[in-house]
């Protein structure tokens, strides 16, 4: 497993692997309760339960082992305290293209840059995966919504009553995107071009 760890007042970061995943899989789920608590619906409502955090986590963990989904975690003395998922893109006429979830941090570590460090990991992962358009999704008006802006996302959609916040309301949501390269790496262009697909002139 590739890990890369960069502190920063105690706290770093790094790729997290299936099998150390599996076995930290109550932090993980701590983390998502956290959020949810703190009104993040992220797509569950309140009341979720640790057990339910678990299974959520133990699917990520079939996903990373696949190599389908990579997961980037905050580190704290030992302890996990945020998470974010790099999701590339199934579709074979999409190798360049991978989304980014489940960008979470606990409330005691908020306001501290590790949210934008944990982005930008990702976002250097997927590079140089030749993953070079990245897409998310978060509620509009949240400090999701403006850590993404700051950190040079563009937003491309709004759609109103999306998806319900933990206390019922429904809540509209804002889609993201942002390009790290003007186009696909050489390595994602041969993929396309096995998959069959042309590039046109624009491209």
């Amino acid at each position: 497993m590739r890990e890369e760890s960069l502190a920063l007042s105690g706290a770093s970061i790094r790729e997290l692997g299936a099998a150390e995943a599996e076995a930290r899989l109550t932090e993980l789920a701590d983390i998502l309760l956290d959020a949810v608590a703190h009104g993040a619906s992220v797509n569950f409502m309140a009341g979720l339960t640790r057990e339910e955090g678990r299974a959520f986590w133990r699917r990520q963990v079939a996903d990373i082992a696949a190599g389908e989904k990579r997961l980037f975690v905050g580190e704290r003395d030992g302890r996990l305290v945020a998470t974010v998922l790099l999701i590339y893109a199934p579709q074979p006429n999409a190798p360049h293209r991978a989304e980014i979830g489940k960008m979470l941090v606990l409330s005691s570590e908020r306001r501290q840059g590790l949210g934008r460090r944990l982005l930008a990991a990702a976002e250097k992962a997927a590079a140089a995966a030749g993953r070079t358009l990245l897409l998310l999704d978060t509620e509009s008006g949240s400090a999701g919504d403006k850590l993404y802006r700051s950190c040079g996302w563009i937003e491309y959609g709004r759609v109103p009553d999306h998806a319900y916040r933990t206390d019922g309301r429904l809540a509209e949501t804002t889609m993201f995107y942002k390009r790290l390269a003007d186009r696909p790496s050489p390595e994602i262009r041969v993929m396309a071009a096995q998959a069959g697909i042309q590039e046109t002139a624009e491209s």
